[in-house]
């Protein structure tokens, strides 16, 4: 499993309300990729930004869904180019769902 995360900065001015609007509508698309395994909408008002945390399956999984089409829908909606990080994830516990989750890889 790979965790990447993703920052973008905000036009100025932009709202909290506006950002977590635009969260709402993002998230359905995500819910119906079967490569993605969950991912953490975030919010850095301090320093003006938005972001998410996600794990996918694999890197070639988020690089497919983080295509230039993707970019430049960021960039259209919040005028930024959005940075990504990636991390490999051999454990993830959930105590949400009550789950440890492990990469067998």
């Amino acid at each position: 499993m790979i965790s990447e995360l993703v920052w973008f900065d905000l036009p100025a001015g932009m709202r909290r309300e506006e950002v977590v609007e635009g969260m709402r509508e993002a998230a359905p698309a995500w819910r119906g990729n079967p490569e993605l395994i969950r991912k953490t909408f975030l919010y850095d008002a301090a320093n003006g930004r938005t972001g998410a945390l996600y794990l996918w399956k694999s890197k070639e999984a988020a690089d497919a869904a983080h295509d230039d089409a993707w970019r430049g829908r960021v960039r259209s909606k919040y005028g930024s180019t959005p940075t990504r990080e990636f991390f490999e994830t051999p454990l993830v516990v959930d105590n949400a769902l009550g789950q440890i989750i492990e990469d067998t890889a």
